[in-house]
């Protein structure tokens, strides 16, 4: 104990560094535990389109929408969803709804503005398009 206490003393700006990485990290874990938006990995993305009938909602360009997709997924317009315009996806809001990205990580905050708008049962593909193309899923392609 009497090393930490040493060198929280002789590295302060490392110590606050630490502590705040350490504060982020759990804010990071308690939010997403009991957030109602779910990460969810390609099976789960498989079972819930399955057993649910759930939308997918692809939120990458046109053009990589174009090149390689999950089958029944719609193009969503990013720009319109940053400024709260989800015009056309009314019908989908008690439906189960999975964002995919390129990454995760627009998808996670459109989920949290879809959120505020009433959307109900929303889902982030973790690790976005990529993890789905890395479990060697199938794609389709075209218009």
């Amino acid at each position: 104990m009497e090393q930490y206490i040493t060198f929280f003393t002789n590295h302060p700006v490392l110590s606050i560094i630490w502590v705040v990485l350490a504060i982020m990290l759990v804010h990071s874990w308690y939010k997403s535990l009991f957030s109602s938006i779910r990460q969810i990995n390609p099976q789960q993305l498989t079972m819930l389109i399955n057993r649910e009938d759930a939308q997918v909602l692809d939120m990458r360009g046109k053009k990589e929408f174009t090149a390689g997709r999950i089958a029944g997924a719609e193009m969503m317009n990013v720009d319109k969803a940053k400024q709260n315009d989800f015009g056309g996806l009314e019908k989908y809001k008690t439906t189960p709804i999975i964002l995919v990205c390129n990454t995760g990580m627009t998808a996670n905050n459109i989920a949290e503005r879809m959120k505020q708008q009433g959307y109900e049962k929303l889902h982030v593909l973790s690790g976005g398009m990529s993890s789905w193309q890395s479990a060697g899923l199938p794609t389709t392609t075209g218009k």
